[in-house]
């Protein structure tokens, strides 16, 4: 199985990568791209509103490695949405990035004034600024609600995904119009004791593997992007290796039991969750969000 997969507009992208979101040190930041970078990882996952770009593209620039083989991702905030407000968070993204464009561009959240948005990530990807244009924490209503008002479909919706929150409608829907996933929080950031979860312990007991690896590996197997977090040396090599092995039908099938259906870490149907979501704008350290 090859670590790469053709979005909607013909665009190759690597099915694992790095997150950064919660890494807000400079020199962290700085450090473990740079480790990933050296350990294979050719995606880059960030945002605005993790304040640490500036910090990505200077690990980037300092790799060695060409700009064409690594794909960067970066997404406009709820503070962001509307056209002209998303072209110069746009612009203003790519010159912390030190960057010519960016691989991937989305909308962090479905609130605000998001069409507009969109309409601005549209004349950005045609301009050639952005190669795939996309979505993030869309549910089925917000998706098709956006598809059916403009012409093109995004390529990207990076949703919460995990053990504990499957998503199979939304991945239906998506599928349907070949929209590509993207799992952030693969690990449910590590909730519901997930590590000690008696089937994933037991089947990476089988494998020789470590409970990370197989719920990444559960992720692959279903063509899903995985962009899982981590600070430590030893993880970031763990996380990369998944590609040893393969899990059996009967495991895909013991996991998807698992499925709480709720999610974990953000729900943009809840009343509080939407206000919390407004108030990280004014209290980023103290309020947890992807």
């Amino acid at each position: 199985m090859e670590d790469i997969v053709q979005l909607n507009n013909g665009l190759k992208m690597p099915l694992t990568g790095l997150g950064v979101f919660q890494i807000p040190d400079f020199d962290q930041t700085k450090s473990v791209v740079k480790l990933a970078l050296s350990n294979g990882y050719r995606l880059i996952d960030t945002a605005s509103s993790y304040g640490n770009e500036k910090a990505v593209g200077e690990a980037i620039k300092e790799s060695g490695i060409n700009r064409e083989e690594i794909f960067i991702t970066s997404k406009a905030f709820i503070n962001e949405m509307g056209y002209n407000k998303t072209i110069a968070a746009f612009y203003s993204s790519l010159n912390e990035l030190g960057l010519e464009y960016l691989d991937l561009y989305l909308i962090h959240m479905p609130f605000g004034d998001y069409y507009n948005s969109y309409r601005a990530i549209i004349d950005l990807y045609n301009s050639g600024k952005i190669k795939a244009i996309g979505v993030s924490n869309f549910d089925e209503a917000r998706l098709v609600d956006l598809i059916l008002n403009f012409d093109v479909i995004p390529q990207i919706n990076q949703i919460e995904h995990h053990p504990f929150f499957q998503r199979e409608k939304l991945l239906s829907l998506m599928s349907d119009y070949n929209i590509q996933a993207e799992a952030w929080a693969p690990f449910s950031e590590g909730m519901n004791g997930i590590f000690d979860n008696p089937v994933l312990v037991k089947i990476a007991k089988d494998h020789h593997k470590s409970v990370a690896q197989i719920i990444l590996r559960w992720n692959i197997q279903q063509n899903i992007v995985v962009i899982p977090k981590s600070v430590h040396e030893n993880r970031i090599k763990e996380n990369m290796d998944v590609w040893d092995f393969e899990l059996t039908t009967q495991e895909m099938i013991l996991i998807s039991q698992l499925d709480k259906n709720k999610p974990a870490l953000l729900d943009i149907t809840d009343l509080n969750e939407v206000l919390r979501v407004y108030n990280y704008l004014e209290n980023p350290v103290l309020t947890t969000l992807n």
